[in-house]
């Protein structure tokens, strides 16, 4: 694998949608790649009571990634939107998809309500 510095960010777009602020992330996501994600998410969990992570487009991801999704559920409500086959298995793997809550889609994600009634559902 090439450094980070020769790896696009995994942050491909960031916005507004409804109460949710949607992180769009790409690629492959491993210890090298992840600084800039991390960085993102932190910042976004401070000021945003929900998180949605579009995780439709990431290719890879290992259990450095798996340790930012569990530190941003501690710090916000997050909820992990359109995850590949290969992360919804580190999931599950892990157990964390009996704890992260996982939707299908971002717009689901961002229409689940209000983080009082967010409820973890399963694609």
């Amino acid at each position: 694998m090439p450094d980070s510095a020769d790896r696009p960010t995994p942050v491909a777009d960031q916005y507004a949608s409804g109460g949710s602020w949607v992180v769009v992330v790409r690629g492959e996501l491993d210890l090298g790649s992840l600084p800039p994600l991390r960085q993102v998410v932190e910042t976004a969990s401070v000021v945003h009571p929900v998180l949605v992570l579009d995780l439709g487009d990431v290719t890879f991801a290992d259990s450095s990634t798996l340790n930012v999704l569990l530190v941003a559920h501690r710090a916000t409500t997050l909820r992990i939107a359109a995850p590949q086959p290969q992360v919804l298995r580190l999931l599950e793997v892990t157990g964390a998809d009996r704890i992260l809550r996982i939707y299908p889609t971002t717009r689901l994600a961002c229409e689940a309500g209000a983080p009082d009634t967010d409820a973890p559902t399963r694609p």
